[in-house]
């Protein structure tokens, strides 16, 4: 009780922090909440370089489109996956939107926003909170991602699949374990006596000086709930696996792969619900030689393009497999199929390697989704649809009562939820 009544002080002084943050009757709702709705995943995967856009969007709108080469691997789930034509942000900047992906807000415009650059996943976390012991894992394959942001502007680092591994399924020794208590315990008490301070020192600021000391509690509250969120897990025991402990393997497909498995054996033991992977490319792979970045530039050159397709068609195949896995998994919370209630979206906020960021490349799987077309949206300038509007309905399909996310200007007409 104590927490409480520290929260209610500092909300009677004045300190404009959001209730969803810190209020503990507001917690107690979302708890009952939870329990009662379907229990939901979301996995983001991309790359740094957009697509070879002639090898990846379809011919044809509708359900009748010739599959184009790179989404060949997809073939086999056409039901269960819509791409989506002329969706973007509005934005320019070549590889300076490559982080917009996940929020359609590049890092400069961050302060322009309620709620900074917030990324879709770092707000499903927010939403999961403690119910899982990862809220989010930020993961990546010969890349680094560059795709997730929390509500304060902090790019969340990412792993590759060692680390995800022993995240997942190794236990911590026991004198990890208790220097992880301190940890908590001393972070927990220097933010106590912040916040305990916060009344005093808010009644000696103006007004604009208030607010901008209520959006740095809101960080420090923030990091509160995180620190909070994680003790109650530290001392129960994680779940086992017959995988062996992998390592980054020479060749991305193969490590790919892997980090398939590693997503599906999270969402199976529910270890988290909230993953984004971004992807990259090994000099060798496939028997190509050279960069990513350099195929990209491919000025319609044969060699370039061919290598683009075999990059990107294998980023798409990786995602056929992790459909299947998820396919061949009961889910043991909500009932029929992991894949059920778990949707996958690709894509990238820079939509080719020549640096427009117009038409993003962007395919949404599962989830309940109502899906199996090419959804093709306005092209004219004045007609666009903002890809935040997807982003916005897979929040709220992911059970969040919102009805703005970035710049979203609403949710995405047809596209429906079960």
């Amino acid at each position: 009780m104590a927490s409480v009544n520290r929260r209610t002080i500092l909300k009677g002084a004045g300190v404009a922090i959001p209730l969803p943050l810190f209020e503990s009757t507001q917690a107690t709702a979302l708890t009952s909440k939870v329990s009662h709705r379907s229990t939901k995943r979301m996995v983001c995967l991309s790359n740094n370089y957009g697509v070879y856009q002639k090898a990846f969007f379809p011919k044809e709108s509708g359900q009748n489109y010739e599959t184009p080469p790179t989404l060949t691997a997809l073939e086999k789930h056409r039901r269960d996956f819509t791409i989506f034509s002329n969706l973007d942000h509005g934005l320019t900047g070549g590889h300076a939107c490559v982080p917009t992906f996940l929020n359609g807000i590049r890092p400069d415009m961050a302060a322009s926003f309620p709620e900074g650059n917030i990324s879709i996943d770092q707000k499903a976390a927010e939403f999961v909170g403690s119910e899982t012991r990862y809220p989010s894992l930020t993961l990546k394959v010969k890349e680094n991602n560059q795709t997730s942001f929390t509500r304060t502007g902090v790019q969340v680092p990412s792993i590759d699949v060692t680390q995800l591994y022993r995240k997942l399924f190794l236990e911590d020794s026991p004198e990890a374990k208790q220097q992880e208590r301190l940890r908590i315990k001393r972070h927990t008490s220097i933010l106590d006596t912040i916040l305990d301070r916060a009344a005093v020192v808010n009644t000696t600021l103006s007004g604009q000086d208030q607010r901008k000391f209520a959006e740095y509690l809101n960080s420090i509250r923030s990091l509160e709930k995180k620190i909070e969120q994680q003790r109650p897990w530290l001392e129960k025991v994680k779940p086992s696996t017959e995988m062996k402990e992998p390592r980054p393997a020479k060749q991305t497909a193969d490590e790919m792969k892997i980090m398939m498995e590693l997503i599906a054996l999270a969402i199976e033991t529910d270890s988290t619900r909230v993953m984004t992977l971004a992807t990259g490319f090994a000099n060798g792979d496939f028997g190509l030689q050279g960069g990513y970045h350099g195929f990209s530039h491919h000025g319609e050159l044969p060699e370039k393009t061919n290598a683009l397709k075999q990059i990107e068609g294998n980023q798409i195949q990786q995602m056929s497999h992790l459909i299947d896995l998820l396919k061949s998994k009961n889910d043991p919370i909500n009932g029929g199929t992991l894949f059920d209630h778990t949707m996958i979206l690709f894509g990238c906020g820079m939509a080719t390697g020549t640096h427009s960021c117009k038409n993003m490349p962007l395919i949404l799987a599962g989830g309940g989704f109502k899906l199996g077309q090419h959804q093709v949206m306005p092209s004219e300038d004045h007609r666009r649809v903002m890809a935040c509007n997807l982003l916005l309905s897979m929040l709220q399909n992911f059970g969040l009562e919102l009805d703005r996310f970035g710049t979203s200007t609403g949710t995405l007409n047809g596209l429906e939820w079960s």
